[in-house]
């Protein structure tokens, strides 16, 4: 998700009085033997918008909208993700394209978006439609970007190659409206989505940022009435997609969702199949996250990622003073099915060897351990469970 500068916390109703009970009853879910999975390969239409509908909560707020991420270090983090992921293990995480980064490495069986945002839910669906419309790399990105496929490209093209290309497009105002108008035909028409007129509304907006920046969109991109680019927010972290996906490890491997197309239709397969599902909900609410550790325990499969950007620091310090919310956070966080090789994946300032470079440095965190000291009382602040993570 990258930085959040202004994020609106909306102060807890009468539930938190029923989570606060729930402390003494927090459990860590893990079973003493692993549960023969029954995740689905696919999952129906009807189902799937059924999970949107039953596991999200009420919409909430963000000034900042985070059309994309700025964070950096992807690439160094993830081989040591992958060497304790468990094959069959199911992916949680927040915000937009980050996620599939990780998703397109570690090869979850099935991943939920939890984000505070619906227009972040619908940002999804017009990534799922993309997926879904595009044969490979070069394609979606002529969905995604409105933009004409330039000549050359290839499935064989490097994401240097692709990015190149695509950053010296012009923006297309006809394949724009061509391309609204398929993706909203696919997930309402074929797909039978009950997307609502508001929905419809921040899909246009969603859509036309990124027909006005192309690749160079990031997380705090905007426009105008008329949909031309504003200024946006600066700062030595606002980086751009194509500097994102172009980004390479220690090693110059390039470990973004676009870097080769095993990548891409791994994310492909995933979407077509309804096996990323985007739901709105709060980290300190009472049901998303509940709702999704809920669905997971009931096909036996375990949470082997949680992806959480720097939402923590807004659970302990809402910018609107109000109360802290990081003790639900973690409660709920408790009620998952986990195991020892579960991970938190968290972004934190500063800790320049996870290669942050000027912004956010991803880590992980063993989210048993995390919990485990919750219980005990230890964790009180950010810095807490940024002292027992690792880069």
């Amino acid at each position: 998700m990258g930085v959040i500068g202004h994020f609106r916390y909306r102060r807890p109703a009468a539930w938190t009085v029923v989570l606060a009970l729930s402390f003494s009853t927090l459990l860590l879910a893990v079973p003493p033997f692993r549960a023969a999975e029954t995740l689905p390969s696919q999952i129906s239409d009807e189902a799937f918008w059924k999970m949107i509908e039953d596991f999200s909560e009420d919409n909430g707020y963000f000034t900042s909208e985070n059309f994309s991420s700025n964070e950096r270090g992807y690439q160094t983090l993830i081989p040591r993700l992958m060497a304790k992921w468990q094959a069959g293990n199911a992916y949680m995480g927040v915000g937009p394209e980050q996620n599939f980064q990780y998703i397109a490495s570690l090869k979850p069986k099935i991943a939920f978006i939890v984000d505070i945002r619906r227009q972040n839910m619908i940002q999804h669906l017009m990534y799922k439609a993309a997926f879904e419309m595009s044969a490979n790399r070069a394609d979606f990105l002529s969905v995604v970007f409105s933009r004409k496929r330039p000549a050359g490209l290839s499935e064989s093209s490097s994401t240097d190659q692709l990015f190149a290309a695509y950053l010296g497009a012009n923006r297309d105002a006809a394949l724009a409206e061509t391309n609204r108008k398929a993706i909203k035909d696919l997930l309402i028409m074929d797909h039978k989505f009950r997307l609502t007129e508001d929905d419809l509304v921040t899909m246009d907006h969603v859509f036309d940022v990124f027909a006005a920046y192309g690749a160079t969109i990031n997380y705090s991109s905007n426009i105008d009435g008329t949909g031309q680019v504003r200024g946006g927010r600066g700062g030595g972290n606002n980086v751009n997609y194509a500097e994102l996906m172009i980004l390479s490890d220690q090693n110059g491997m390039n470990r973004s969702y676009l870097a080769s197309e095993d990548s891409f239709r791994f994310m492909k397969d995933l979407e077509k199949k309804n096996l990323l599902i985007p739901v709105v909900g709060n980290f300190g609410g009472p049901k998303a996250i509940r709702a999704v550790g809920q669905y997971l325990k009931d096909h036996g499969a375990i949470v082997g990622a949680f992806y959480l950007s720097n939402v923590e620091q807004y659970l302990f310090n809402p910018p609107d003073r109000g109360p802290r919310i990081d003790r639900q956070f973690y409660e709920s966080v408790g009620t998952l099915p986990l195991d020892e090789s579960s991970m938190f994946i968290r972004s934190g300032n500063g800790g320049g060897g996870g290669g942050g470079r000027g912004g956010l440095t991803p880590m992980m965190s063993s989210m048993m351990d995390v919990v485990r000291a919750f219980k005990a009382g230890q964790i009180n602040s950010q810095q807490d469970v940024l002292s027992m993570s690792t880069f």
